[in-house]
């Protein structure tokens, strides 16, 4: 692929960017990047994965929710309330990830900055208006930095030591359900561009690959602001493919052809269709939970027979990058 692919939108980006960034593209249409996403500090997922592999995924998911700093404790529920517990700890995991060289990526369910209950991240449990947060002054603009600069503060301690992270902020922002997305594509577009200001500009965080994820192209903030394209599916239970059509519909959002990955999963994508039919998929993720704990959604012989594919990167053959 060309080399302009994996040259960082950040020209400040530190060695360890630029160094994932050109292996996804060496090993696009050869090989892809196992993946599986995290919540909590038990690690459920790469524990089966390990058990019943013997393998582990080459890119590891964290999630990032109970980090955010406007969570309401006083009018909640048992099940945000589980969901914000479990998850309290679990950087210590993504540290240790990084000790083994592994791929880090993380997934921000970002509590509404200002008010809301329960799990605020969702639109039906916040008025926070997204539009008005990108207006500079405002309440809502003030919550929206104030809770930009507490998790720059969280990820500044990895861009110290050099760690690359996939980062993906505004996940499914083309959607209604997130209080990010509920302003429409033009809302979306300035949130983004307005972290990746703070954060690269402001914060000087330049280790963070950034990561945008919709394939609509009325979202999509720009190639000057975005490293790596990214998409969430969940197809039919036990139906694996190459995901060709998802892939192609994507790839069509840029100017510049950029590195394209499977933000989120539910059935897994096929390595070999993927390999035989040069789909430029250089990673996926699977979901948490459900999709791999049990066999609702993957068998576990299916999960042996992807990570066993010769096309299919596990933590055991993946180069060390940083």
């Amino acid at each position: 692929m060309s080399d302009k692919i994996y040259m960082p939108a950040n020209s400040d980006s530190q060695q360890c960017v630029k160094n994932v960034l050109k292996y996804l593209s060496d090993i696009t249409y050869e090989n892809i990047v196992t993946g599986q996403h995290t919540q909590t500090m038990a690690m459920e997922e790469l524990h089966q994965i390990k058990k019943i592999t013997g393998s582990e995924p080459a890119l590891l998911g964290f999630e990032l929710l109970s980090y955010s700093p406007n969570i309401n404790y006083a009018d909640t529920d048992d099940e945000c309330m589980t969901e914000v517990t479990e998850n309290y700890g679990t950087l210590k995991r993504a540290w240790e990830w990084a000790e083994q060289k592994g791929l880090i990526t993380f997934t921000w369910h970002w509590f509404s900055p200002l008010g809301g209950r329960s799990k605020s991240f969702f639109t039906q449990n916040t008025d926070f208006d997204a539009a008005k947060a990108v207006i500079d002054g405002t309440p809502e603009n003030i919550a929206l930095l104030a809770d930009m600069d507490t998790m720059a503060g969280i990820l500044r301690p990895f861009c110290d030591k050099g760690i690359p992270i996939l980062w993906r902020p505004f996940h499914e922002g083309d959607g209604h359900w997130f209080w990010w997305g509920a302003q429409g594509a033009d809302t979306v577009k300035k949130l983004y561009r307005r972290m990746y200001e703070r954060y690269t500009v402001f914060h000087k965080l330049n280790n963070l690959i950034w990561v945008w994820n919709s394939p609509l192209s009325e979202c999509y903030p720009g190639d000057d602001v975005v490293d790596i394209i990214s998409r969430d599916m969940y197809p039919e239970s036990h139906v694996h493919t190459s995901c060709a059509d998802q892939y192609h519909e994507l790839a069509k959002i840029t100017e510049q052809p950029k590195i394209t990955i499977i933000g989120e999963i539910g059935s897994m994508p096929d390595a070999d269709a993927i390999h035989d039919e040069k789909i430029g998929w250089s990673s996926y993720m699977t979901w948490s939970k459900p999709y791999c704990l049990s066999e609702k959604f993957n068998s576990f012989d299916y999960l042996k027979k992807l990570y066993s594919s010769p096309y299919s990167v596990t933590k055991e053959n993946l180069p060390i990058l940083y």
